[in-house]
């Protein structure tokens, strides 16, 4: 197997960092933009679409601040990870997501374009669309 390429994309969301972080924390908020429905069970989560359905470990959390979790089908690869952060610019206050996530080479423009299908569902969630 191929090594997977890592990559950041950055969102600017016209919300507060408390409320976005429900959103991306908690498996109510996640089922309103990420997919169909989830479901936890301690720090396993379940993420359901459609027909389809996958397992991720929670592996890190900062309360406000960032969220990261790892497929469980990719426990062999130690490496790949996505991570949802918040980030405050200190001095004009603007509210970011920074997406770390990672895809085989030949997927990554496709990888993107999921994610930013996936944070315009969140804007219009939360009323910043």
């Amino acid at each position: 197997m191929e090594d997977k390429i890592k990559f950041e994309i950055e969102f600017t969301i016209q919300a507060s960092p408390q409320l976005i972080y429900q959103y991306i924390s908690t498996p109510s908020g996640l089922s309103e933009w990420f997919s169909d429905n989830v479901n936890s069970r301690g720090e396993f989560f379940t993420f359901i679409w459609d027909d389809s359905e996958e397992k991720a470990k929670l592996i890190s959390k900062k309360t406000g601040e960032r969220i990261k979790f790892r497929w469980v089908n990719d426990d062999n690869d130690q490496t790949s990870f996505f991570e949802i952060k918040i980030q405050v610019d200190e001095i004009t206050k603007d509210v970011s997501l920074i997406i770390t996530d990672f895809a085989e080479e030949d997927e990554v423009d496709e990888a993107k374009m999921l994610w930013e299908n996936q944070i315009s569902s969140l804007k219009q969630v939360l009323g910043s669309a």
